[in-house]
């Protein structure tokens, strides 16, 4: 495949390569690679024209950001070279599916070339375009409580992969619409949580519906993501402490309330005990009264008689003295 591919090679600089792009004039005038698109076992050939006897630093970029592979070239005598990069694998997570990106480096360190390809799982060697397929995920909360820190989470993929780089950079245009119409940016305060995962912390002052816009921006390609918080005046966590109080007022509440339907039960059988000596007492009055009008009557039958022997005795003296005179 090596020998077929070097046979093959004046054919492809002649055609200008399907893949290329322009150099800075000073030192490389032109590097192909042999394809745009590769699948597992194909070879990814570079080859080109430069300075004579520069070396030169190549190393491939995954989808993710993250390098997979560095190799050296040296140009030769005759000012081109070719090289083979890499074999291509089977597919894994070091070597997924996507866009990958090759990058020249010169004897000084300055970047001066970078192409685009794609690995895929077919070889299908009909043209298409290479692109990016950039995501972007935006978590935050439905409800939060005015004045209350919530977390924002961003989540950046390309191909699939989470991009690895510097959050100010790949978020750089993210921003915030708050309920008034103003918008925020927040592109310089996320946090890196994990490669590909960002977050920022935010305090709402206003109460509403908030709008967290992320714009991800990453070799060229743009993705929007976004989520809506609606913030209220509490939160459930300090309305659930409210209904845990009220509870909590209400067991005390209830146990009030047994407390004195116990108290209730002692003073009615104390009524119902009071209410059986009243009724006794009312008994014992009635009998008394009783007894003393029998006592009465027997009275009165003693001194009827006695009053009737005094009014005759007071008659019989006014007789005797009325005959004397």
């Amino acid at each position: 495949m090596k020998f077929l591919l070097l046979l093959v090679l004046p054919l492809l600089v002649l055609s200008a390569g399907l893949a290329s792009s322009q150099t800075d004039g000073d030192g490389l005038t032109e590097i192909f690679t042999d394809s745009s698109v590769y699948t597992e076992g194909q070879p990814l050939l570079l080859y080109g024209a430069g300075d004579l006897e520069e070396s030169l630093i190549v190393r491939l970029r995954a989808p993710d950001g993250s390098f997979v592979v560095f190799d050296q070239i040296e140009i030769g005598a005759g000012g081109t070279f070719n090289h083979i990069l890499l074999v291509w694998p089977e597919a894994s997570a070091k070597f997924p599916y996507g866009t990958y990106a090759i990058e020249i480096i010169d004897s000084t360190g300055v970047l001066v070339q970078s192409i685009d390809i794609k690995f895929t799982s077919t070889d299908d060697l009909v043209e298409i375009p290479i692109e990016r397929r950039v995501n972007t995920l935006v978590f935050a909360p439905e409800t939060s409580a005015l004045g209350t820190t919530m977390r924002i989470f961003v989540q950046t993929t390309s191909d699939g992969l989470l991009i690895d780089g510097d959050a100010s950079k790949i978020l750089r245009t993210t921003h915030i619409h708050l309920p008034d119409g103003t918008v925020t940016d927040v592109a310089d305060e996320f946090n890196t949580l994990h490669r590909g995962l960002y977050y920022v912390d935010y305090v709402p002052q206003q109460l509403g519906t908030y709008v967290f816009h992320a714009v991800t921006f990453y070799h060229g390609t743009i993705s929007h993501g976004s989520s809506a918080t609606t913030i209220i005046s509490q939160d459930i966590q300090g309305i659930s402490e409210q209904i845990i109080q009220l509870n909590q007022s209400l067991d005390e509440t209830s146990m009030a309330l047994d407390t004195l339907k116990s108290e209730i039960g002692v003073f009615g059988s104390t009524l119902q005990g009071a209410d059986q000596t009243i009724n006794s007492s009312i008994v014992a009055m009635s009998e008394s009264v009783g007894n003393i009008a029998e006592a009465s009557l027997q009275l009165n039958s003693l001194l009827f008689p006695i009053v009737g022997s005094i009014a005759v005795i007071v008659a019989l003296q006014i007789a005797i003295l009325a005959r004397r005179k």
